[in-house]
């Protein structure tokens, strides 16, 4: 395992993503601190190994890299130029590393304002999971010039068990995630709807799904998400690993960025829109499994 003994991260934003790329930086040796609004969150991250500050300007104070894990483009702009926003703090030179997926004219917008203070951004938008990120497995998409890829790529080697370097300009990361989110939502979408139709038909879903999978239909999606389709309509749901507003949200990112291109893209747009009913039916927190509850409310038919 490489190590980053002489690197200090600051990681902004510890949920389902953000904790293990923190903890999987702490295995690599850097030094990692955290912030997060919420209490718990800092107490897991402080037990990987993660030193907890009280504030993101506190984290980022000293940093070489600030690697952001936020939400969306209102977080990502509230994180650097917020009341608690820690451009302010960032040494000269240091990076700021974005994984989140908000679109390419955000992150092009902040691009610019970052060269103007003097940083570094690497667009780096990351696709796997809580497990696959842990493990310093995801793959990561990158957008950067070549002297914000050099001063980061022993970073993101330590993230990434597939690492790309898309394109030289922040954005580029973000334009190959859209793609990349335009195939998992339309995949999800379509695995509730095959597995809602196994299970209208009569068949056993388990057995539908693990029949599915031994053949050509199968897919990292169907294979993941189906698992937890199976537990959609116990009570609770499944655990939530990915929030279904997740999704709305990036598929109206891969809709508006097709729109802006003039392409058409039908089958993105019918996925976004059963996103939007499992949102209005106040799915927003579930799991983004429970898409198949939108098709198929009742599990008996």
């Amino acid at each position: 395992m490489s190590t980053l003994s002489d690197v200090t991260v600051a990681v902004l934003g510890l949920g389902a993503m953000g904790l293990p790329m923190a903890t999987n930086l702490v295995d690599h040796g850097a030094a990692v601190r955290g912030f997060d609004i919420a209490q718990p969150r800092l107490d897991l991250a402080a037990q990987a190994g993660v030193t907890g500050c009280g504030s993101a300007r506190e984290a980022a104070a000293g940093a070489d890299v600030v690697l952001l894990a936020v939400r969306n483009a209102a977080q990502l702009d509230d994180a650097l130029y917020g009341p608690d926003g820690v451009v302010q703090t960032l040494p000269a030179g240091a990076t700021v590393l974005l994984t989140s997926t908000v679109g390419v004219d955000a992150v092009r917008d902040v691009a610019a304002r970052l060269t103007d203070s003097g940083h570094r951004i690497v667009d780096a938008p990351i696709s796997g999971g809580p497990v696959r990120a842990g493990a310093g497995d995801l793959l990561v998409t990158v957008g950067a010039d070549d002297d914000a890829w050099t001063a980061t790529q022993p970073v993101l080697d330590a993230m990434a068990g597939t690492l790309v370097r898309v394109g030289d300009k922040a954005g580029d990361g973000q334009a190959m995630k859209t793609v990349n989110q335009l195939l998992c939502g339309v995949h999800i979408a379509a695995a509730g709807e095959a597995l809602a139709l196994a299970r209208a038909l009569g068949l056993d879903p388990k057995l539908a799904l693990d029949a599915l999978m031994a053949g050509a239909a199968a897919s990292f999606m169907l294979g993941d998400r189906g698992q937890r389709m199976l537990q959609a309509y116990d009570e609770g749901g499944a655990e939530v690993k990915s929030r279904l507003d997740i999704f709305v949200k990036d598929m109206g990112i891969v809709t508006t960025a097709a729109k802006s291109v003039h392409l058409a893209t039908p089958v993105a747009a019918a996925a976004e829109q059963l996103y939007l009913l499992g949102e209005a039916q106040g799915k927003e927190a579930a799991d983004d499994s429970a898409v198949v509850t939108v098709v198929a409310p009742n599990p008996e038919g």
